[in-house]
């Protein structure tokens, strides 16, 4: 089961459970669209993989299987990042 965690892990943006911007990758990393694509250039940085849209719980399921209220914050080095992506090509 998806924890759906509630923000981007690099700008904190809210990312409620209907939310059609939440990227995730295997690990359940949540990045914005805007963080995932156009600043990590769609790489996590914590794994190394990919993202994808994240499914969105319905909500008739919430009550049920509420979802994660855990925030995680944790701004990338982009330059950082970016340096490790181009020795990985």
């Amino acid at each position: 089961m998806l924890e759906i965690r509630p923000t981007c892990e690099h700008c904190n943006k809210a990312l409620p459970y209907d939310s059609e911007e939440a990227r995730i990758c295997t690990f359940e990393c949540t990045y914005c669209a805007d963080c995932a694509e156009n600043i990590l250039k769609g790489v996590c940085p914590n794994c190394g993989g990919n993202f994808e849209k994240r499914p969105i719980r319905p909500a008739r399921l919430l009550e049920k299987y509420p979802v994660s209220e855990k925030v995680v914050y944790k701004p990338v080095d982009v330059e950082a990042h970016l340096e490790r992506i181009k020795n990985t090509e």
